[in-house]
């Protein structure tokens, strides 16, 4: 009776995170159109730092982001900044589900990363996971990385490798934490990135600003994104973690394509080819592979 009055707000919040990051890509698409790739990583990296602000004042945590503020100001620059940059760029030219398939790599990115910064050497069916996920990506991206402009000049080929290079970002900010900031409060860490990340977006957003103001619908998407899927987001995560431990919250990025693939289709009319099916089944697996989240199946 115990165990399951524990485990039940445990699986909402767990699925609720995954609900909510899944829709960021459907908020972020609405945004960019209007705004822009710099100006909606701006926008959306300034209005979380204002949620999360006051949280941080009230536990009294300002003194700790004062000590270290430098360090995770740049790392707030690829946790958030470039890699929020390069999404938006790519959700220009192709669907939410396929960026949500390529964004499942971030396991894969910073385990790398992990392996040649950090000396974090994977071990036997952990590279075998490295390899599948990575297998999976360029068969994804193989039919898609077209580098010849489209109708609206852009090409899907760089959109896919904006993708990828975000999830690279986000294994170099997981290694640098991991490295420079370890045992710092998670909140202290996101709201110090978020605030990093909007200072060194402010000149490139005011400089890119659109000309024409966005609608209304491009500004409540924006706010979406900034409140939702970053400010409250993060506070999930942290309850998360707090009950069950990093490695178990870092699975939700198995749910996080499933809803995105599901928004598209719903909300924009995106369509889910079996291919895509399959080669996210296989990014997925070789993840978890590379996690140790499968090692009691062997």
């Amino acid at each position: 009776m115990k165990s399951s009055s524990h485990s039940k707000p445990w699986l909402v919040e767990f699925v609720l995170l995954g609900a909510i990051w899944g829709s960021s890509f459907l908020f972020t698409r609405f945004g960019v159109a209007e705004f822009g790739a710099i100006p909606t990583a701006g926008l959306r990296v300034a209005i979380a730092a204002l949620c999360l602000l006051p949280l941080l004042l009230a536990r009294g945590q300002w003194p700790a982001l004062r000590q270290h503020w430098k360090k995770i100001f740049l790392m707030g620059l690829f946790n958030s900044g470039i890699p929020f940059a390069l999404y938006a760029y790519a959700l220009l030219s192709i669907s939410t589900g396929l960026s949500s398939l390529l964004n499942a790599t971030v396991p894969l990115f910073g385990a790398m990363v992990a392996w040649l910064w950090l000396k974090d050497r994977p071990h036997g069916m952990k590279i075998v996971g490295l390899l599948i996920g990575f297998i999976g990506v360029a068969m994804l991206a193989w039919g898609k990385a077209s580098f010849k402009p489209d109708a609206s000049g852009l090409a899907t080929g760089w959109a896919v490798l904006a993708c990828l290079g975000a999830c690279l970002c986000y294994g170099i900010s997981a290694s640098f934490t991991k490295r420079y900031l370890s045992g710092q409060p998670s909140l202290v860490i996101a709201t110090g990135s978020q605030i990093g990340a909007a200072l060194g977006l402010a000149l490139p957003t005011l400089w890119l600003w659109p000309s024409q103001m966005p609608s209304l619908t491009a500004w409540l998407a924006l706010l979406a994104v900034g409140v939702l899927c970053t400010g409250v987001a993060y506070v999930l995560y942290f309850r998360l973690i707090d009950k069950v431990g990093a490695a178990g919250s870092l699975t939700v990025t198995f749910l996080i394509p499933v809803f995105a693939v599901l928004y598209g289709v719903v909300f924009l009319g995106e369509a889910v080819t079996g291919w895509m099916v399959l080669c996210g089944s296989i990014i997925l697996s070789g993840t978890a592979l590379s996690m140790g989240l499968l090692k009691r199946a062997g």
